[in-house]
């Protein structure tokens, strides 16, 4: 009987995922004949404390097993020794690849090997994995090695250079190819503004009275034939006195029809731009949740169901089948009137790997509503962001009829514009959120006033119109907008540096390292950042150089396709790189000094002169004879840029442990009271903005840190859960007497004050009188 049984253990068949939870999901589909393990993601790597990597012997990587996965990798060899064949079914990308092919060797040094294969899934669904046992494939040693091509380079450079920073700045910086060009483009859009100067200029509205006592407001289109140019105020009343008495007319009344094309099948970059313009999820977040609705989410008694496809792509591409079944559902649902007509092109300007599908739900049948019970809130909000997005891309365009309203006189054209809906076609279930980044200014296809379409039903050629009132504004230009998450992700891609499954991890690395800092959803430039980013400019133009990491990409695609030898493209990058790093480290040794800044402030417990070094947090003074003398101090700048011991301030508090006065302290997100005893007493806490909790809890607002930066909340958290992300004002709304008001940044308004009642619209502007009902004065 323990023999049958044994027997029969050894005829089962061994499939290797990454995750728990896509193991889970996996195995409901396969059955008793099936045992499908974990290997919790890499098992092998290059060693974290050396290069690992032999550049004598043509780049050959030193390969050990990672820290703490000795057991997996021994329950794996002992599971395959048990099995008829071994299935790799990692993800179907080069990472996945990569992990298939470690785990293949070291399966094969065992004294019996099992047959082994390859599963690529690019969804984890019923059909998709019985499809990919009936035939599957081999490891795909190309794709193996655009990986361990681009292991080693990111090894030699960020070996080559973090340690440099680490001499001259302080330990724990990086530097890499893809994080150092991100942290560039940052760097420059700083310098952009810094260096921008705003350009006045004027538009004109003006309302005109028409034969049937309607009122259209209209806007300047043209003056003599021109499109118009009123950079000052006198340069918009010299135009109205010269029109103000002109016998005004409909010159033309223009009908058009156009249609507005549904939007693409999300690729790995337009999902997480979309779910950052829409849900306000950076790009690690998305990918995070996308990954667990691709492994797989319990679907009440049906168990765990792969949700969506694949979520690294960069392809537009959708599968006939997943096709044919949106098209059954858009015709049910909506009827045939919505169904796409003929092929759209999914090809691509650029180079990209069509492997995969565009990123799609399994099924269209499966709604964002049915399976809301079961998912996370924020796993339905991307969900049905992707479902949406894909039954879009299937339907039919929206049509539109245009109305365009032009009233002239004495040589000068008012533009009024109207439309109204055909079809709504696509847009019955999705659109695309606006671009928040556009460029304000006076710009093209903008020299009409938008209207109500009916407004203007009835206006023929030749009606007149009496000029009624003139409506001058002043604007300024302004400066280019900070990134975000979703303008860095587009900007990253279309230049063609970093690819899906590295524009997540890349933004997270410069925050992590404190070289950005988050503010309402932007990217500015630390002051640590800025000094690594000029030093590395200075010393390394290369691997700042936009075009050279863009073409570095395409040779590790080229890798991939079969195209490149991995060796010889890594030989190519660091003949140059290896003389350029020995020259940098004779180069930043003179840069010390500069950054090392010496200043005049004796150290009170050796007498030399204190220096200026930089820390986890920021700048700090020490000794310069240190490791002898270990004194520090807190610093602070000057307006004139001087140096000076920033002196922690008393305050009338005492410390409730050991009765010290408590003094105000500098912290990495801002002030705090620490006890003055520290270190021998660590008593601290945030400092009160004066502000009783909204939630009347008796409490008090303070400020507090996270790993996504300052947010406000209240100090008997976690028994009051309050929270604001903006810095609450100690003054009540005047509107809805809301007992406090919040500072707000947004792009469309600028800086101002808002109440935090979402039903109460009220507004101050700086320099301008209190607001309501949402108006921005004019700037």
């Amino acid at each position: 009987m323990a023999k049958a049984k044994a027997k029969k253990e050894e005829n089962k068949k061994l499939v290797i995922v990454e995750s728990p939870s896509k193991a889970k999901t996996i195995n409901k589909y396969l059955g008793a004949d099936y045992v499908v393990l974990a290997s919790k993601g890499h098992l092998i790597d290059l060693p974290k404390s050396k290069l690992g990597v032999d550049v004598d012997k043509n780049f050959e990587p030193q390969y050990i097993p990672i820290r703490g996965k000795a057991s997996i990798i021994k329950e794996l060899k002992k599971a395959a020794q048990k099995s008829s064949a071994v299935y790799l079914a990692a993800d179907p990308d080069r990472e996945g690849e990569a992990i298939g092919w470690h785990i293949r060797n070291f399966l094969t040094t065992m004294e019996t090997v099992p047959t082994i294969y390859r599963l690529r899934l690019n969804e984890i669904t019923k059909p998709a994995i019985e499809e990919a046992i009936k035939s599957p494939s081999e490891v795909d040693l190309n794709m193996v090695n655009a990986q361990q091509a681009r292991r080693v380079l990111d090894r030699l450079v960020g070996y080559g250079i973090s340690p440099l920073l680490w001499k001259n700045i302080r330990r724990g910086l990086s530097a890499g190819r893809v994080q150092s060009v991100a942290l560039r483009l940052i760097y420059e859009r700083e310098k952009e503004i810094a260096n921008f100067k705003p350009v006045e200029y004027w538009t004109l509205e003006a309302d005109f009275l028409m034969e049937d006592g309607r009122v259209i407001r209209t806007k300047l289109a043209k003056v003599d034939g021109e499109k118009p140019d009123l950079k000052t105020q006198a340069d918009t009343q010299a135009l109205i006195t010269r029109i103000q008495s002109a016998d005004f007319r409909v010159s033309a009344v223009l009908h058009r029809e156009k249609s507005k094309k549904p939007p693409m099948p999300f690729t790995t970059s337009k999902l997480q731009q979309e779910a950052y313009k829409q849900l306000r999820f950076g790009a690690r977040k998305t990918m995070s949740i996308a990954q667990g609705l691709y492994e797989g989410v319990e679907i009440g008694e049906s168990g765990p169901v792969g949700l969506i496809t694949y979520m690294r792509t960069d392809s537009k591409r959708i599968s006939p089948e997943a096709k044919a079944e949106a098209a059954k559902f858009i015709q049910q649902t909506y009827g045939e009137k919505y169904l796409a007509q003929g092929e759209r092109d999914t090809s691509s300007k650029q180079k990209i790997q069509d492997a995969h599908e565009a990123i799609r739900p399994t099924s269209a049948f499966r709604t964002p509503e049915q399976v809301k019970t079961y998912l996370t809130p924020e796993q339905f909000k991307l969900y049905k962001l992707i479902w949406e997005d894909f039954m879009a891309s299937q339907m039919a365009s929206a049509l539109y009829r245009e109305t365009s309203v032009e009233i002239a006189g004495n040589n000068v054209i008012f533009r009024a514009t109207g439309t109204e809906t055909l079809f709504d076609g696509y847009t019955k279930v999705y659109e695309e959120a606006a671009d928040e980044d556009k460029k304000e200014g006076p710009t093209e296809g903008e020299e009409a006033e938008v209207v109500n379409p009916n407004k203007l039903s009835g206006i023929i050629e030749g009606q007149k119109a009496t000029w009624k009132e003139p409506l001058p504004e002043q604007h300024f230009t302004q400066p280019p907008p900070r990134y975000t998450d979703a303008s860095m992700v587009k900007t990253l891609e279309e230049m063609g540096i970093g690819r899906p499954s590295t524009y997540a991890p890349t933004l997270e690395t410069i925050q992590a390292r404190h070289y950005v800092k988050k503010e309402n959803g932007r990217f500015f430039l630390a002051e640590l950042g800025n000094l690594v980013l000029e030093l590395l400019m200075k010393n390394f133009p290369n691997i700042l150089d936009y075009e050279f990491t863009a073409k570095m990409e395409t040779e590790l695609d080229q890798v991939e396709s079969g195209e490149q030898e991995w060796r010889k493209v890594i030989g190519d990058f660091y003949t140059p790189f290896k003389d350029t790093l020995a020259e940098a480290e004779k180069l930043m040794g003179e840069e010390k000094s500069r950054i090392e800044q010496v200043t005049d402030i004796p150290c009170e417990k050796c007498g030399q002169m204190m220096i200026v070094k930089w820390g986890r947090h920021g700048k700090f003074l020490a000794c310069s004879k240190y490791p002898e003398c270990q004194n520090t101090k807190s610093l602070k700048e000057t307006m004139d840029g001087s140096i000076q011991v920033d002196t922690d301030t008393k305050t009338d508090e005492k410390c409730p442990k050991c009765g010290a006065d408590m003094v105000v302290k500098m912290g990495r997100f801002g002030k705090f009271l620490a006890c003055s005893r520290y270190p021998e007493c660590k008593t601290a806490k945030p400092i009160s903005l004066g502000i009783k909790c909204p939630l009347g809890c008796g409490g008090e607002v303070v400020s507090r840190g996270s790993r996504r930066g300052v947010f406000y909340g209240c100090n008997k958290y976690p028994d009051c859960k309050f929270i604001s992300w903006y810095k609450p004002v100690n003054r009540p709304c005047p509107q809805c007497s809301s007992p406090y008001l919040v500072d707000k940044y947004l792009k469309t308004l600028g800086p101002h004050i808002a109440c935090p009642n979402k039903e109460c619209d009220y507004k101050e502007f700086p320099k301008q009188e209190a607001t309501t009902g949402g108006a921005t004065p004019a700037s």
